[in-house]
């Protein structure tokens, strides 16, 4: 597998906590040194090793928060 390299840039957020101490998280994570883009994904403490994400660059950001203000999380989570 290829060695890959990324960087935190910024850490914006913590979106939730695990018992195991990993925390999902919103950041800024520049990767293979590319322009950092906004990031969400599980990452240990230290930061050395991280689950499975989704990084959005800044339009795919803006139209998430679009989508996001439209919904009402109340009808969306109903079970």
């Amino acid at each position: 597998m290829a060695e890959f390299k990324y960087e935190v840039k910024a850490q914006l957020g913590v979106l939730s906590s695990s018992k195991s101490g990993w925390n999902r998280e919103l950041n800024m994570v520049s990767w293979n040194g590319n322009k950092a883009k906004l990031d969400i994904r599980d990452w240990a403490p230290d930061h050395s090793k991280m689950g499975k994400g989704v990084s959005l660059n800044q339009e795919e950001a803006a139209i998430l928060r679009t989508l996001l203000e439209d919904l009402n999380l109340d009808e969306v989570f109903q079970d």
